[in-house]
């Protein structure tokens, strides 16, 4: 599981928050206007029905005085049965001549243009939201014109409430949303991740899966397999002619190393037998060093996979404290293995055999000074790490990448016997079983880590 930190680092993550809040924010924008804005339409429209009812009581009182107002509140109030309409026709200080208000309100003065108030109509026992305005006569009298907004405002609070439900509602749909973009995307990112991750493997074949949409996805994963398609062309190239040139050179060497003992058996002198021996072992050495480039370069091209099959790591690793026992103590050296009990894998047991041989030799040629070889296994996150550990002088961390490049040696002068490709094969057969190989420090001493992942056996 990702963590926090990690989680707020991802492009991805960041991606569907953005997304989550421009959504959000939009939809909330949209609903906060529709809101405002029916309310405000409301508001004018109750607002305008109150100015209606003051100009068309201020017109009777200017047309047919004192009396001509009364009738039409009274027929005004008979109308609409006193539902909404709110009236109250007052003498100068504010004694009711006519409407349902009992008493002219203290807080409401003649002249006031509008105003929301909690009012008592004549013969009720509970107060009404009320939107009024006052005016005064020319006689100094008082009108008071009004509507009760109860119903109104009940609707402001159904679409407040509709729109909250509305909000929350989108806010889920967001959500939801911005996470299924940034599962499309992140599949789509996952598949070229896995892409790459196979071919680093040494799975050139592998390709970014085009779906035929023509996005931008499609066209970085056409562009993406333009390019291993070259890639892949050239390393096949690449491999024919190392492979080819190791291949035809081991048959010449041969023949010629066979003429060397022919030659060397039949001479005599004992300066030609010297030079034709030390020829020899310079034969034997380009041979090894044919031998393990073509075992690299068929491990690189996965050559060797059908011959995988189910060992017991322990067995495997007293076989070679067995193989290489004698030799690490000729060589004033103790060689000891450990594996967990039941460890089981499925590997290329010949070439792992000739990987964790080559770095004994590798303790046995370097670590002078020191007089132990550990030779060990251990499970770590669903990988098989096999170790080989001494404790010589170890190699510095600045020059173990010198260490695995291929014809690297860390012997200046070249005086021991090597061709450099010892950990390059070490290396091929890690990556044959999809893992890697890790130089490290044993306090003191080298350290050699060789991984093999997805193939673990408890």
């Amino acid at each position: 599981m990702m963590r926090g930190s990690a989680l707020f680092r991802s492009t991805t993550a960041r991606f569907v928050l953005l997304a989550f809040v421009l959504q959000f924010l939009v939809t909330g924008g949209v609903l906060v206007f529709v809101q405002e804005a029916s309310q405000r339409a409301l508001a004018a429209e109750q607002r305008e029905a109150v100015d209606e009812l003051r100009d068309e009581l201020t017109a009777a009182w200017r047309g047919s005085g004192d009396q001509g107002l009364r009738q039409l509140i009274r027929a005004r109030l008979e109308i609409t049965h006193g539902a909404v309409a709110v009236i109250l026709y007052a003498a100068p200080d504010g004694t009711p001549i006519a409407g349902n208000l009992d008493a002219w309100p203290t807080v409401i003065p003649p002249g006031t243009r509008w105003l929301t108030i909690d009012l008592y109509r004549a013969g009720s026992e509970r107060p009404e939201r009320m939107g009024v305005t006052a005016v005064r006569l020319p006689d100094g009298k008082r009108l008071l014109a009004g509507h009760v907004i109860e119903s109104s405002l009940r609707l402001v609070r159904v679409n407040e409430e509709a729109v909250l439900g509305a909000l929350v509602a989108g806010l889920a749909l967001t959500l939801l949303g911005a996470l299924v973009i940034g599962r499309v995307l992140s599949s789509r990112i996952e598949a070229i991740t896995q892409t790459a991750g196979a071919v680093g493997d040494g799975a050139l074949a592998a390709r970014v899966p085009v779906g035929g949409s023509g996005d931008a996805f499609d066209r970085l994963g056409l562009s993406i397999n333009a390019m291993l398609e070259r890639i892949e062309g050239l390393v096949s190239q690449l491999r024919m002619i190392t492979d080819g040139l190791a291949h035809d050179l081991r048959s010449p060497v041969t023949r010629m190393k066979v003429l060397i003992e022919r030659a060397a058996a039949e001479t005599r002198d004992d300066n030609a037998l010297a030079a034709l021996e030390r020829v020899a072992q310079e034969a034997d050495t380009l041979l090894r060093m044919l031998s393990t480039a073509l075992q690299i370069s068929r491990a690189e091209a996965g050559i060797g996979r059908d011959r995988f099959s189910e060992i017991d790591v322990a067995t495997l690793l007293e076989d070679l404290v067995e193989i290489y026992g004698p030799l690490a103590e000729d060589s004033g050296f103790v060689l000891e293995a450990s594996s967990p009990p039941g460890l089981h894998a499925t590997l290329h047991r010949e070439f792992i055999s000739q990987a964790l041989g080559n770095l004994i030799e590798n303790a046995l040629k370097y670590a002078q000074g020191g007089g132990s070889i550990a030779l060990f296994a251990q499970e770590e996150d669903g990988q098989i790490i096999l170790t080989v550990a001494d404790d010589g002088p170890g190699i510095p961390p600045e020059r173990r990448a010198e260490a695995l490049r291929r014809f690297g040696r860390l012997d200046p002068s070249r005086h021991l016997a090597g061709s450099g490709l010892g950990l390059s094969l070490v290396e091929a057969a890690a990556r044959l079983h999809g893992g890697d190989i890790r130089l490290g420090d044993n306090a003191p001493g080298l350290r050699v880590d060789l991984s093999i992942s997805g193939s673990l056996h408890m």
